[in-house]
Parts: structure tokens; sequence; C-alpha cells
């Protein structure tokens, strides 16, 4: 899935040295840029999606300085001892460099949610808001030097290869253990949250298990048998409770007829209606409705 990120930024005194190289894989962009710095340079940099900024190389005497906001105190950014940052989603980075030739660094750019779908598990929430600024990593670092070599590169490996990298370094930057295997048959906790979000925005239509099975990266007789090992309850019968939750919602809400709740919640007729509301509450839509009124 080509992912295209979004940034906006305010900067001044750069020049950039024979355009933009990109690659966009799964999920994931990387951009390798060579640029020229004027006596002073800098601005701020606020991405959608997660990023890294990773200092490859630099010339001259001084050194970038890095902070998330105009008003913080920054500290020197150094490609040797500090040439990683990790900025959340919507998170400023700014920037304030001097006496600076020239610098060679990574943009590394990535979608959490086709990432968290990639490896089957969820991303920790905490990591992903948890900026940290100037730090290094040896093997972040190694990966950082192929990614940028294959960028660079006039004729690319298979794009696998530089997926691959690319993954491995998002995985190494935010130390994301191996979790343990989930019980046998269930979903993982970010396919069943898609698939009861939205069943629950689609329940007055008719869902088709196709539906549900691609948007959960699983084949149609899979994602069954596992949405009923992790709900108790077939797909089917999901949609049902949730459409009878916002019949439940409109009888007591105002005082529309039966025919026309029926209606807005996606049954044939007001005889369907009440069939299921019996067969899955225990009473009729009318009795039900004045128990809960009384």
């Amino acid at each position: 899935m080509t992912f295209q990120p979004r940034m906006q930024n305010r900067i001044e005194g750069f020049s950039v040295i024979g355009g933009l190289k990109r690659r966009c894989w799964n999920g994931i962009t990387a951009d390798l840029w060579d640029v020229e710095c004027a006596a002073y340079a800098g601005g701020y940099y606020v991405a959608r999606d997660p990023r890294l900024f990773i200092l490859l190389d630099q010339r001259g005497r001084g050194r970038p300085d890095v902070k998330l906001s105009p008003r913080m105190r920054g500290a020197p950014q150094d490609s040797r001892e500090s040439p990683i940052s990790y900025i959340p989603a919507e998170m400023d980075l700014w920037l304030d460099i001097t006496d600076v030739q020239s610098i060679r660094h990574l943009d590394i750019h990535f979608d959490a949610d086709i990432v968290s779908q990639r490896l089957m598990e969820e991303i920790d929430p905490d990591k992903l808001r948890s900026p940290r600024l100037r730090f290094f990593d040896r093997r972040v670092m190694a990966l950082a030097e192929l990614i940028a070599g294959e960028i660079a590169a006039p004729a690319p490996l298979h794009d696998l290869y530089g997926d691959g990298l690319a993954l491995a370094l998002v995985i190494d930057v935010l130390k994301m253990m191996k979790t343990l295997p989930r019980k046998r048959g269930t979903l993982a906790s970010w396919q069943l949250r898609r698939a009861t979000e939205f069943i629950t925005e689609n329940c007055m239509r008719n869902i088709r298990l196709q539906e549900l099975a691609e948007l959960t990266g699983l084949s149609q007789s899979h994602f069954s048998h596992s949405f009923k090992a992790s709900t108790g309850m077939a797909p089917h019968d999901w949609q049902m409770k949730a459409r009878l939750d916002r019949a439940k919602e409109l009888l007591l809400s105002g005082d529309q007829p039966l025919t026309s709740v029926a209606a807005d919640t996606g049954f044939s007729d007001q005889a369907h209606f009440t069939r299921m509301f019996r067969k899955h509450t225990g009473t009729t839509p009318a009795r039900w409705k004045k128990v809960k009124r009384a």
C-alpha cells in the first residue's frame, strides 16, 4: 500500500542539492536530502504521521540545534553521537543551524495503522506519542545507511529489500518486542476493533462477509471462525445486535410508530423487526418500550 506523507514547514536558508530522492514502500516513505545551508538556516516542520529525522552527515563547525518548540532550550544533534530523532504525529520539530555548510539526512514517515496491520499487532500508543530526540543506536544507523544507499542507487534492488529495511528500522526505534501468542483462533485486537467499528457504522445495510474479511486481511472462513471465537457471536448476529441497539435508542427517544423504527433500522417491515427483536431480547418492541419507560 503506497503511503504519501503530508507535511507542513516554514524554513529558510536551505538549498537542495540534486533534488529530493524518495522511495515509498508499504506504509513507509523515506526521503533522502542533501542540502547546502546558508550562514543561518532553520525553521519548523510538522507532519500528520510519525516520522524519524536521521542525520547521516554534516560539514562545518556547527551542529543543528533540535527542539520541539521555539521557546524550548535545544541541544546540538551530531551525526556521530546523536543522529536520530523520533517525532510523533502532529508534533513540531524546530531546527536552528549556524556554521554548517551542508547536511545529509533521512526523513522516514510511516502510517502507524498500516504498520500495525502488517505486524498483526498494535503499536504501543505511549511509544507512538513519546518523542525521542538526539539519540544514537548502532543498528538503526546501520539500517539508515543501507536505506540511504538504496534510495540513492540508480538501479534499486527489489522493493522487498528496501521495504524490509524500513520496517526493521521502525521496529527497532519503537523497540517493539514480540508479543505472547494470542488464544488460538481469535482475532488480533486491531482486527476485532476494525471489524466491530465497521459493523456499527454500517449496520443499517447488508454487510458482506467479504468486506469484513478484506478489512482484516483474512479469508472469509478464517474471519468468520475467528470473529465468533473472539466475541461469542457470528458476524451476522453482531450486526443484528448493533441494528437492534439503534432501534432501542429510537424507541426511547421519541414516539415514532414501529413501522418507522423498523424502516429506519434496516428491517423489511414491522413484522420482521418484531420477530428479530423478540428473538434477541425475549419480548416485543412495544412491551420493551413500556417497561423501560415505566
